[in-house]
């Protein structure tokens, strides 16, 4: 569980660099962990996948995303109530988790990311013999 514990830890959104700096909005997750590893499941409405970033470097995961309103050809934007949100959410990752052999998918505005446990971590059984 202790996967679990560190990877909860997170890093608010960024902060706002200068006028023109987009506000980030920390999109809402759940962490789920078994023996083998653990899952993140980010919501990011309106986002596809040429606009997310996923990066693992090092000891954090971080998932980063524009939603983005797409104009119909030959239409200008007269008046809107909605506008694009750019989603950023940064963890800190346990030592047990194997960064290297990260999966991630994104489906219908919900991106799956899953982090197996090393090796090491992962609970094994073990063969009894009998003499």
């Amino acid at each position: 569980m202790a996967a679990t514990q560190d990877v909860a830890k997170t890093e608010g959104p960024a902060a706002h660099h200068g006028r023109d700096a987009e506000f980030a909005v920390p999109p809402a997750v759940d962490i789920f962990e078994d023996p083998h590893g653990i899952m993140v499941v980010a919501e990011m409405p309106g986002v596809s996948k040429e606009r997310l970033n996923v990066q693992a470097d090092r000891n954090t995961l971080t998932i980063e995303g524009t939603a983005a309103i797409e104009m119909p050809t030959g239409m200008e934007p007269v008046h809107a109530d909605v506008k694009s949100t750019r989603y950023s959410r940064n963890f800190v990752l346990s030592g047990e988790l194997e960064t290297d052999a990260i999966d991630a998918k994104l489906k219908d505005g919900v991106l799956t990311i899953r982090i197996p446990k090393r090796r090491e971590f992962r609970p094994r059984k073990v063969e009894v013999r009998t003499d």
